[in-house]
C-alpha cells in the first residue's frame, strides 16, 4: 500500500492529529515575507534610536577626522593599514545594532508564525536533497514558479516606489556637493528613514497576503485521503471490526443476565408487542428496579421467559415505552413514575393474594 497519495486524491481536511505530527517532523507553514518585514522594522527602529544613543554622532566624528586627515596618510604599509582599521572599526561601531536587530527579528519571525518547533528530522541528510534532479524538479514545479513570480512582483513593486521616493528629492541631491560629514550622514538617515518607512508601509501588505497564501498552501500539503483518514482512526481508536465484535460480545451477556433476571421479576410492562419492561420489587427497596427491557424481538423473549415461569405480564403501553426509554437495566424507575408502578406492581400484588 502507498504512503501517501496522489495530490487528486487528497480531496479531505487534516484531522488535529495529522497536523501535530508536521509540526514535530518540523514542517509547519512559513512565509519568509515575515522575517523580511520584521528586519526591516527592526532596522528602522535602530536608524531612528541611533542619534538617540550617539552612535551617528561618534561615526560622524571618525568620518570627520578620516577625511580631514586623509591625506596624510601613507600610501602604502603600516599606516595605511591603521587608517583602514580605524575605519572598519568605526562602520562595525555603526552597524553593530541594525545587525543585532535583525538577526534578533529573524529568530522572532518563526515564534511569530507558528510555537517553537524542536525537530532533529530535517538535518537527518536525505538523498533528494542533494539530487540535482531533485532540486531541479523542485525549481521548476509549481512551488518553484510561484516563488519566481512573486519574487520578481515584489522586486518590481519596491523598487518603483523606491525609485519614486528618490526622483521626489532628486533636487537636494546637487545640494549635497561639498557638505560637511555630518551633514551628509543626517540627510542620508532622513532619505533611509523615508525609503524603509514607505518601503514597511508597502511591505506590510505583501506579508499578508504571503501569510495567507502560506497558510493555505501548508493546509493543502497536508489534506489526507480517504484511505488516510481510516487508517489513522484504527490507528487511534483500535480496529472497528473488533470494536464492533467486542460491543456484540457485551450486548449478548447482558441479555443472557436479563433473560436469567426475569423469573425473579414482580411483572413485565408490555406494549403489548414493541417493548417490555421487568420490574422487580421486594419489601423494603426504595423503588422498583429494572432487571431488563428490549424491543421487538427481545421483548419477545422476555415475554416469554416471563409466561414459563408465571410472571404476571401487563399491557400498558404508554408507561412501557416511557419505562424503556427513562431506566437502565439494574437503576430504580425514576421518581415521576412511582404512582403509575405503583399501581401496576399494587394490582398484580393483589391478583397473587386472591389466587393464593
Amino acid at each position: 500500500m502507498a504512503e501517501d497519495g496522489s495530490a487528486e486524491d487528497k480531496t479531505e481536511d487534516p484531522t488535529p492529529h495529522r497536523l501535530e505530527e508536521a509540526h514535530k517532523r518540523g514542517d509547519v507553514p512559513k512565509s519568509q515575507e515575515v522575517s523580511v518585514f520584521l528586519g526591516l522594522g527592526a532596522l528602522t527602529m535602530t536608524l531612528l534610536l541611533m542619534p538617540a544613543l550617539g552612535i551617528a554622532a561618534h561615526f560622524a566624528y571618525e568620518l570627520k577626522g578620516m577625511l580631514g586627515t586623509i591625506h596624510l596618510v601613507p600610501s602604502g604599509g603600516a599606516g595605511a593599514f591603521a587608517a583602514g582599521k580605524r575605519g572598519l572599526w568605526a562602520a562595525a561601531g555603526m552597524l553593530a545594532l541594525p545587525v543585532l536587530a535583525a538577526v534578533i527579528a529573524g529568530l522572532a519571525a518563526g515564534l511569530v508564525q507558528h510555537r517553537p518547533v524542536f525537530s532533529a528530522e530535517s538535518l537527518v541528510p536525505k538523498l533528494d536533497r542533494i539530487s540535482p534532479l531533485g532540486g531541479l524538479k523542485r525549481i521548476l514545479g509549481p512551488q518553484g514558479w510561484v516563488n519566481f513570480v512573486k519574487g520578481l512582483a515584489k522586486i518590481a513593486i519596491v523598487g518603483s516606489l523606491a525609485g519614486w521616493l528618490l526622483w521626489r528629492e532628486h533636487d537636494r541631491f546637487e545640494g549635497l556637493v561639498g557638505q560637511e560629514p555630518a551633514g551628509l550622514l543626517a540627510f542620508s538617515q532622513a532619505m533611509a528613514l523615508k525609503l524603509l518607512g514607505g518601503i514597511l508601509a508597502l511591505h506590510a501588505l505583501l506579508t499578508i497576503a504571503d501569510v495567507v497564501y502560506a497558510r493555505f498552501s501548508w493546509m493543502k500539503r497536508q489534506r489526507m485521503t480517504r484511505e488516510e483518514i481510516k487508517r489513522e482512526m484504527k490507528e487511534q481508536d483500535g480496529n472497528p471490526e473488533i470494536k464492533a465484535k467486542l460491543r456484540q460480545i457485551r450486548q449478548s451477556r447482558l441479555k443472557r443476565r436479563m433473560m436469567a433476571a426475569v423469573p425473579e421479576a414482580t411483572v413485565v410492562i408490555t406494549n403489548p408487542t414493541h417493548f417490555a419492561v421487568a420490574l422487580k420489587y421486594e419489601p423494603g427497596m426504595a423503588a422498583p428496579v429494572c432487571v431488563a427491557k428490549g424491543v421487538d424481538e427481545l421483548a419477545l423473549r422476555i415475554r416469554t421467559v416471563a409466561a414459563e415461569h408465571r410472571v404476571a405480564v401487563i399491557e400498558n403501553p404508554p408507561l412501557a415505552r416511557a419505562l424503556h426509554a427513562s431506566v437502565e437495566i439494574d437503576a430504580e424507575i425514576p421518581v415521576e413514575h412511582y404512582k403509575a408502578v405503583a399501581e401496576v406492581i399494587g394490582f398484580v400484588l393483589r391478583l397473587k393474594r386472591r389466587a393464593s
